[in-house]
């Protein structure tokens, strides 16, 4: 008798807490001594417990021999035990596999059902190519066993053989079509024969095209709604091959989405009818329409249930394949969609934003991107909050401290949480994308949006700041996956391309570069990727400044705070173009007050530029460079310059007049399509592998042995390899201690007001500019403080009795006479209305096109909403990766070149000599058959010649009588000759008459064979037909 069972193993194992690890390599031990036994039941015990300690991750492979004994057990308990150990322990690798061939074909032939199931159900799970040959003749007679459990287990099991040995589909098809066609089958063993079906139909579609009546049939009077299910997908499958199923499908689908009460029925019908394309189809549009407005109300349904998020996410990937072809009807459940975006899944968010993105147009733009901006300024705000409350000044309490901390945590709990900044940065992006699709096609109100722009850069996540000077790349990029660049490069480009909201755009950018520099302390850097755009566009455009010397000011500012080259060097060159601006008229006079102003603010900027001439960067050191010793030849010259008196008058410098302002003064700076720049020539001459300079290796080490004095290294050790002093932790002002006001979220899936989602300055400049805009506006009603009335005699009459605190009593009454006012009127001419005047017409924005060459292909690049099965190459790309891939581990690519429909002869497998073959003898018989038709036509050609056809195809016709004859004029005969064509009557006494053939330029056609040699074939000009009899052509010998 054996000493514990797998119960008492089991209990011991919980016993053992803590010290469960000792506990199962004693186990171990004693499993190892009680499988070598002789007692096949302290065998099949000790097998047991070691299947069980082999799902904790204990290898029993070692015992894969007394697996097989036990296998062999006559009893079917011990039996039953041997084969879940070879399920569990065998792979395709184990070197006793090939024991076991005779001991599965002897069990495939027992009697007792039972028996027979065991190896059934193993072979999946050890199945090799030369161990399905051997027990491929055995197990195809389980297919007519009399239990239909065994049929079923069959079927599944020969799948698993054919994915290996694909050759087992040519014998098991026939008779697994059979099980599938009778009528009398058991329903399990049908299911199982979909299942397998379904399975291979997406390798070979076509192969199940014959079978599309039974299916159907099974489909609409099965009750399975698991096999409705396999039905359905396999039906997609086959729609693209027989378009005539879909009109066919419409009904029964129809009739199950409606009627259905499961959810996942439901979802499957409406995935099929999208992927089998039934939506897309040409034919009967109507019932399309009905069929896909369904299939939208059942989406939105399974939506606004409550409390189950996985229908919300499938529901949602639904919808993104339906907007490609009914994006109306989308549109239509903008409300259950939008809050889903404020859903606390973020995969359930993420669809949200891939449908929004493809459902946007013209009318909902404003609607969706104002709940996104909405959201992304909620989570701005909580993390300022955050941001506030981690900020303690070293002098509070540990009191303060809790006390601190618990507001903080009751106000987090009653708020939404922080979105992760991966999250923001998405939306953001597709903000940015929305509302620059189609060349900015969709935007109406482009102050809206510029004004979008300005909050997003004060709400994207802040960047990693650059620490380390070699993180930087070669290209000088430090911030590449920056979301505030693309902001700033959105801005760029309606500058760029919208010319009338230049000046808009210019006093947008100085809000943003007044901010940075604002929220910026002295000391710590400026990581927006936002500010290379904007400095960009205030110097390319810094004539339309509002405050040319406060911008500049700005700028010098910024640059040391700056930490990335490019934006750096983008700050310099601004800060040069805003410079000539504000010194650079020549109208303005030379005073001592312009020129004392020039200098300072000269030696300002040299005295900000000359940090940076010893900078990593050579963008940026040589900028720095330049820029300095131009300003001080500007100074010198300024310098020398006397200012003008009032007798003397003295122009300028010519450095600041004319020089400094003609290098930024050209051609006007246009955007360039992407693809442009691929097209420009290369030109002659240029080698690009050639080096610069010879000697730059000798330059490189000269530069390695030049002394660097102490003093000059320590400088230098210290600028870059020590950190500046900390700075002083500024404690929280006291507003911050004010209990924060919970923002009131509005459950509404109407358009956000513009206080939800953009900041107060924004909100005045926004209402500021309404108000001028409607002032001379009659249908505007104003504010009443905000009305600014004429004055009038009788306002200065009250105003001068009452003062400024007007008494209503002291108006003066007037009698109104109505007779007396008609008396006096004049009928004569009817009373003209005056009409409301016209508001004023709205400028037409005009969004410029892409500069580009001629063979560039499209200006403006199309940014059009991509979903998931959009791109066909993706679509094969990811159908071939399925090929190669399956959950069984198993490589299936080889079924995808059976044919099913071969006859009996081809049971060898597939010979590509023999197609060869057969492909070399059609090639040869299409050439024989063309050539054969060449010679037909052309023997054609040489009868028509004969008969009177010239070789231009024109018939010779007899000249016409006088006399029209009512006899019947004989027959003709004409022969050919080399002078021409000669015509006989038919007479024996009458003279042939040779008739000159004109001489045409001809073809000659070098034929096979001595009589097409001599062929002539000239094309023949058209000619009106007339109604004439016919003439008869006859051989000059039978005349």
């Amino acid at each position: 008798m054996f000493e514990k069972s797998l119960y008492d193993l089991i209990r011991g194992l919980r016993n053992h807490k803590g010290n469960e690890k000792e506990y199962m390599q004693n186990c171990l031990k004693e499993c190892r001594s009680e499988i070598r036994s002789q007692d096949l039941d302290l065998k099949a015990t000790a097998l047991l417990k070691l299947i069980y300690l082999e799902m904790f991750g204990h290898d029993m492979s070692w015992a894969s021999f007394n697996v097989l004994e036990v296998m062999a057990s006559p009893k079917y308990h011990q039996k039953r035990v041997g084969y879940l150990g070879a399920i569990q322990s065998f792979r395709p690798d184990t070197e006793v596999l090939m024991l076991a061939t005779n001991l599965l074909k002897k069990d495939l032939t027992a009697a007792p059902t039972t028996t027979i199931a065991l190896p059934i159900v193993t072979l999946p799970h050890v199945i090799t190519p030369s161990l399905a040959l051997s027990v491929l003749p055995d197990l195809l007679p389980r297919l007519n066993h009399t239990h239909p459990a065994i049929r079923k287990k069959t079927i599944v099991t020969l799948y698993r053989l054919a994915l290996v040995y694909p050759e087992t589909l040519r014998a098991a098809w026939p008779r697994i079509k059979d099980r599938l066609m009778d009528r009398a089958e058991d329903p399990s063993v049908t299911a199982a024969i979909v299942n397998v079906i379904c399975e291979l139909g997406w390798r070979r579609p076509h192969d199940f095209l014959p079978l599309a009546p039974r299916l159907f049939e099974l489909l609409v009077d099965s009750g399975n709604n698991w096999m409705a299910i396999k039905l359905i997908k396999l039906f997609a499958t086959l729609t693209p091959l027989e378009p005539r199923l879909v009109r066919k499908l419409l009904p029964p689908l129809t009739e199950i989405i409606r009627t259905t009460p499961a959810m996942s029925l439901l979802y499957e019908c409406i995935s099929g009818i999208i992927q089998g394309g039934i939506l897309g189809s040409g034919e009967d549009s109507d019932g399309r329409e009905e069929i896909a407005s369904l299939c939208v109300n059942k989406l939105r349904g399974m939506i606004m249930i409550d409390g189950d998020p996985n229908l919300k996410y499938v529901a949602l990937l639904a919808f993104n394949q339906i907007v490609v072809t009914h994006p109306w009807l989308v549109a239509q459940q903008e409300d259950v969609i939008l809050e889903c975006i404020d859903s606390t899944d973020i995969s359930i968010r993420i669809k949200a934003l891939d449908l929004v993105q493809g459902m946007v147009s013209g009318d909902n733009l404003v609607s969706i991107v104002s709940r996104l901006m909405r959201q992304l300024k909620l989570s701005s705000s909580a993390d300022r909050r955050a941001a506030n409350s981690s900020r303690l000044s070293p002098e509070d309490s540990d009191d303060e401290d809790f006390e601190r901390t618990s507001d903080s945590a009751s106000k987090s709990t009653n708020q939404s949480p922080p979105l992760p900044d991966d999250y923001r940065i998405d939306v953001i992006g597709r903000i940015l994308n929305m509302c620059s699709q189609n060349n900015y096609g969709y935007l109406t109100d482009f102050e809206w949006y510029l004004d979008i722009l300005t909050q997003l850069v004060r709400t994207a996540p802040i960047p990693r700041p650059v620490v380390d000077t070699n993180s930087i790349s070669a290209s000088g990029k430090s911030n590449e996956g920056d979301i505030s660049e693309r902001i700033g490069g959105e801005l760029r480009n309606i500058t760029v391309k919208v010319q009338a909201l230049r000046p808009i755009c210019v006093r947008a950018a100085e809000a943003i570069l007044s901010q940075l520099n604002g929220e910026t302390s002295i000391g710590q850097p400026i990581n927006s990727g936002a500010l290379k755009p904007v400095a960009w566009i205030i110097g390319e455009f810094s004539s339309d400044l509002s405050s040319p010397d406060d911008i500049l000011g700005t700028l010098l500012q910024t640059i040391p705070k700056t930490p990335s080259p490019e934006s750096l060097a983008a700050c310099l060159q601004a800060s040069m173009k805003v410079f000539s601006l504000v010194t650079g008229d020549q109208l303005a006079p030379w005073t001592p007050e312009r020129k004392s102003k020039i200098s300072l603010l000269m030696a300002r900027i040299i005295h900000s530029f000359e940090s940076l001439v010893l900078h990593p960067n050579l963008e940026v050191q040589e900028r720095a460079v330049e820029f300095i010793e131009l300003l001080k030849l500007t100074a010198e010259a300024a310098s020398s310059q006397e200012a003008s008196t009032e007798t003397v008058y003295q122009d300028p410098p010519l450095l600041l007049t004319q020089a400094i302002p003609s290098l930024f003064a050209g051609w006007e700076l246009n955007s360039v399509a992407q693809a442009a720049q691929k097209n420009v020539p290369l030109p002659d001459g240029l080698d690009l592998d050639e080096p610069i300079n010879p000697n730059l290796n000798f330059l490189l080490s000269s530069a390695e042995s030049i002394s660097i004095p102490v003093d000059e290294t320590d400088e230098f050790e210290s600028y870059y390899y020590q950190r500046p002093p900390p700075t002083s932790i500024v404690s929280e002002p006291a507003i911050n201690k004010l209990a924060d006001s919970r923002d009131d979220t509005s459950n509404s899936y109407q358009q956000p007001t513009e206080e939800t989602y953009l900041d107060a300055d924004i909100l005045a400049k926004r209402k500021a500019e309404r108000l001028e805009r409607n002032r001379d506006d009659p249908f505007y009603i104003q504010e009443s403080s905000s009305i600014q009335r004429s004055s009038t005699p009788i306002h200065n009459i009250l105003q001068n009795s009452n003062g400024p605190d007007l008494d209503v009593d002291s108006i003066p009454i007037m009698e109104l006479d109505l007779d007396k006012l008609s008396a006096g009127v004049d009928h004569s001419r009817p009373h003209q209305p005056a009409r409301p005047a016209r508001r004023a017409p709205r400028q037409k924005i005009v969004v410029a096109a892409d500069e580009n060459l001629a063979s560039s292909g499209l200006s403006t690049p199309n940014r059009n909403y991509d979903s998931e099965n959009s791109s066909g190459a993706a679509a094969s790309k990811a159908h071939g990766k399925k090929l190669k891939q399956s959950l069984l581990g198993v490589d299936s690519t080889s079924i995808g070149a059976l044919n099913l429909e071969d006859d009996g002869s081809s049971a060898t497998a597939f010979d590509p000599e023999a197609r060869q073959r057969e492909e070399a003898e059609m090639a040869q018989a299409v050439k024989e058959v063309e050539r054969l038709r060449l010679e037909m036509q052309r023997a054609n050609e040489r009868i028509q010649v004969a008969q009177g056809v010239d070789a231009a195809g024109t018939v010779v016709k007899k000249k016409k009588t006088g006399t029209k004859a009512k006899a019947k004029k004989p027959k003709t005969t004409t022969e050919e000759t080399g002078d021409g064509v000669v015509e006989n009557n038919g007479d024996a006494g009458t003279e042939l008459k040779v008739k000159k053939k004109k001489k045409k330029v001809a073809t000659i056609d070098e034929g096979t064979g001595a009589a097409a040699a001599g062929e002539v074939v000239v094309k023949s000009k058209p000619k009106k037909k007339k109604a004439k009899p016919p003439v008869e052509f006859h051989d000059a010998e039978a005349g």
